[in-house]
């Protein structure tokens, strides 16, 4: 049975609450490599949690312009460029994503010069792997010569964006490089599946993980490319190629809750949300757009009531799991902890305001 578009306007409407009331309770202790604390939880904190949490707000925004939630994004973006930027890695990427986004829609002086120095520091001073891709560097981690699936959602899409909005053509292309040095890697042809990461040092993709969230950034990250970016033949259709691949393997990996595991074809692994609302969103998303194999929206749309059944009376998802690094086993990965977090928040919005338009109806302004 399909959710009523008001229970999933009024899920909307709580989960952008409970992402900006989200707040470190001191659980996880992670200090950056420069000796200050990391927080990858609170609302108020520059890091690749709240990046994503943002492009989720200002994604709900396009579709409502809702004013309230414009101040909301535009009051968090002026806070933080006051106290001043952090330290480029991948990771820290993330919130220039969003803020490309809302440049590009609001055309404000405010935002062009972060924007415009963050993309000429990526492009001239992001460290490498071999073949060029950016290494994933965080900021309590050097991974040298590593490759994730992450760095796509985190850092290419950011270039994508903000080169598709400037004009600045030499932004996509190296975007689009990062696109095929990745898939390249990471993509497995024998699956469609893609593995978390890949190692230059030994050249492997160490646990050989089919990592739930990190398969539904690369998801996210294709559709939203062709979105963001205009993206030329041939590789428009290469990557489309890859993302109906992925989405057919995974369409097999549902479980009957309508969710997938956090290891996808681990059944001693838990189902886990974020991951779960992201293949949503790229389900309901590609069959919108006539993108992917049979089945895409009713798996979307499964996935959906899995979000909807895991959202708690405070507008939290539940059900995520923690920031996970590079593990060398699959226990690793069953062994990551559960926690609220904002991209989770952020993926369930994608997903609820995806819905929506699958279940014919418009976001509206609170």
């Amino acid at each position: 049975m399909l959710p009523s578009a008001k229970r999933v306007r009024d899920e909307l409407g709580r989960l952008v609450a409970g992402f900006t009331e989200l707040r470190h309770d001191g659980r996880f202790h992670e200090p950056n490599l420069d000796g200050t604390p990391g927080d990858y939880v609170s609302f108020d904190s520059w890091e690749w949690p709240q990046g994503v949490g943002l492009y989720g707000l200002v994604r709900l925004w396009q579709q409502s312009r809702d004013s309230e939630l414009q101040r909301t994004i535009e009051g968090w973006y002026d806070r933080r460029i006051a106290e001043g930027l952090p330290a480029m890695n991948v990771n820290t990427s993330a919130p220039m994503l969003a803020l490309s986004v809302l440049w590009r829609e609001t055309r404000d002086p405010r935002w062009r010069k972060p924007l415009e120095d963050w993309a000429e520091r990526m492009m001239h001073a992001m460290p490498r792997t071999v073949e060029g891709g950016f290494q994933h560097n965080v900021s309590d981690k050097i991974n040298d010569n590593e490759l994730w699936d992450d760095t796509l959602f985190m850092a290419a899409l950011f270039l994508a964006s903000f080169g598709e909005g400037a004009g600045k053509a030499e932004y996509v292309t190296e975007a689009l490089r990062q696109f095929l040095v990745h898939t390249r890697y990471l993509a497995d042809p024998r699956t469609g599946l893609w593995f978390h990461g890949w190692t230059f040092d030994g050249r492997h993709n160490f646990a050989r993980a089919y990592w739930a969230r990190g398969n539904s950034w690369a998801t996210i990250s294709i559709l939203d490319l062709f979105e963001l970016a205009r993206v030329g033949e041939p590789l428009r259709g290469y990557l489309a190629g890859i993302l109906e691949a992925q989405l057919s393997a995974l369409l097999k990996l549902q479980t009957k809750s309508g969710g997938w595991r956090t290891l996808l074809n681990d059944e001693a692994s838990y189902v886990e949300m974020s991951a779960t609302a992201g293949f949503g969103y790229s389900f309901m998303k590609a069959a919108r757009l006539g993108i992917g194999p049979r089945g895409c929206r009713e798996a979307g749309m499964a996935a959906l009531g899995a979000v909807l059944a895991n959202i708690d009376a405070d507008g939290v998802l539940q059900n995520v799991s923690y920031g996970t690094r590079m593990g060398a086993d699959l226990q690793f990965y069953r062994d990551i902890p559960l926690h609220p977090t904002g991209y989770g928040q952020a993926l369930a919005i994608l997903c609820l305001a995806e819905g929506l338009r699958n279940l014919g109806e418009e976001v509206r302004a609170a």
